[in-house]
C-alpha cells in the first residue's frame, strides 16, 4: 500500500511538472486527477481520506477569498441587476442542458444536472455526492468542462496579449509565510471542515473558510498564508480523490457519452460568452475580464487564469463567487425539480 502511494505521488509529480512547464492552469489538480484515474482503472485501489479532501477544499476557499476586494464587491452590488441577470441566465442554461442529458438518458438521474452546474467544480462534486448523484460521472463532466473552458480561456487570454506567463522556477516552493498567518490558515481550514461535518453543511468545507477569510480580510486586514507547497497538496488531495474513484465501467460510460456531453458544454460556453457580452455593454468591462467572469469553467480554475492574465481579477472572482453561491443555494432544489420532470 505504501509503495502504491509513493508511485502515485511520483507519477503525479512528473505529470504535474510537465503541465506546469506548459503553463496549464490548475496543472497540479488536473495532473493528479488524471494519474489517479489511470491507477484506479488499472487496478491499484487507493482512497484519499475524506478529511484530507475537505482540507483541500478549505484551502481552495481561502485562495478564492484572496482574490476578492471590497471595491470590486461594491462594483458587483452597484450593478446587481446585470450581475444577477447574467448569472441566472447561465444557471438556467446549465439546468436546461442537464435536463436534456438526463431526459435522453445520457447521464443517470441528477448526475447530469450536477455535472452541468456552473459552480466551483470541486465543490459541485462534493455537493453532488451529498445529494445522491454518481460522483464519478459528475467529476468527469465537471472536469471535462474545466479542461475545455480552461484551454479556451487560456488561448483567448494569450491571443488577446493579456497572458502573463509565470515560469516554474519563479515559484518558491519552500516559502511558508508568517507563522501567525499560517495559524490563521489552519484555523480557517480545520474549523471550516469541522463545522461542515458537525452541521452537515454541503460544500461547507470550502464555503465556510472562503466566507470567513473574506470577513477576516475586511475587518482586520489579515490574509491567510497559502504556501505553494501546501496548495500543491490541496490540489493533489482533490485530484486524487476524484481520479481514484473511477472504474473501467464508469470510464467507458463516460467516454461513450463524451461527444454529447461536449456538445452540451459548447452550448453552455456560448451562453457564457453571450453573458460576458452583456457585461461589456452594460458595465463597460473589458471583454477578457467579462469572458472570464461569466465563464462556466469553475471558480478555482478561473482564479488561476485571471491571476496570470492582465485582467480585472477581483471582479472576475466576485462574479464567480456570486454564481457559485447562487448555485450552492439553488442547486439541490433545481436538481430535485428537474429529476421529477425528467422521470415523468
Amino acid at each position: 500500500m505504501g509503495l502504491r502511494w509513493l508511485s502515485l505521488a511520483a507519477v503525479s509529480a512528473l505529470l504535474s511538472a510537465a503541465l506546469l512547464a506548459l503553463h496549464i492552469p490548475a496543472a497540479v489538480l488536473l495532473g493528479c486527477m488524471l494519474v489517479g484515474l489511470v491507477f484506479s482503472v488499472w487496478g491499484a485501489p487507493l482512497a484519499v481520506p475524506r478529511r484530507a479532501f475537505g482540507w483541500g477544499q478549505g484551502l481552495l476557499g481561502c485562495l478564492m477569498a484572496q482574490s476578492l476586494h471590497p471595491d470590486q464587491l461594491g462594483q458587483v452590488l452597484a450593478h446587481w441587476p446585470v450581475v444577477l441577470g447574467t448569472t441566472v441566465m447561465l444557471i438556467a442554461a446549465s439546468s436546461g442542458l442537464g435536463w436534456w442529458l438526463m431526459r435522453r438518458q445520457i447521464m443517470p438521474g441528477t448526475t447530469a444536472v450536477w455535472g452541468m452546474a456552473p459552480g466551483a467544480a470541486s465543490a459541485m462534486v462534493v455537493m453532488a455526492e451529498d445529494y445522491g448523484a454518481d460522483v464519478r460521472l459528475v467529476a468527469f463532466m465537471q472536469y471535462t468542462r474545466v479542461v475545455a473552458v480552461t484551454v479556451v480561456a487560456a488561448l483567448v487570454a494569450r491571443a488577446a496579449g493579456a497572458h502573463l506567463p509565470v515560469a516554474a522556477s519563479a515559484v518558491d516552493w519552500l516559502a511558508l509565510g508568517a507563522p501567525a498567518n499560517l495559524l490563521l490558515t489552519a484555523a480557517l481550514v480545520l474549523g471550516g471542515s469541522w463545522l461542515a461535518r458537525r452541521f452537515d453543511i454541503s460544500g461547507g468545507a470550502m464555503v465556510i473558510p472562503l466566507l470567513a477569510s473574506v470577513l477576516v480580510q475586511l475587518v482586520w486586514g489579515v490574509a491567510p498564508a497559502l504556501p505553494p507547497a501546501l496548495m500543491a497538496l490541496a490540489y493533489a488531495s482533490i485530484g486524487w480523490s476524484v481520479g481514484l474513484r473511477f472504474t473501467r465501467g464508469v470510464l467507458l460510460h463516460a467516454l461513450r457519452a463524451l461527444p454529447r456531453v461536449l456538445a452540451a458544454m459548447a452550448l453552455l460556453m456560448g451562453v457564457g460568452l453571450a453573458s460576458g457580452g452583456v457585461l461589456v455593454l452594460a458595465m463597460g468591462l473589458d471583454p477578457l475580464s467579462a469572458y472570464l467572469a461569466t465563464s462556466p469553467g469553475g471558480a478555482d480554475s478561473m482564479a488561476v487564469i485571471a491571476a496570470t492574465s492582465s485582467v480585472d481579477t477581483s471582479f472576475v472572482m466576485a462574479m464567480q463567487l456570486a454564481r457559485f453561491l447562487l448555485v450552492l443555494l439553488t442547486g439541490p432544489a433545481i436538481s430535485r425539480w428537474l429529476a421529477e420532470r425528467g422521470s415523468a
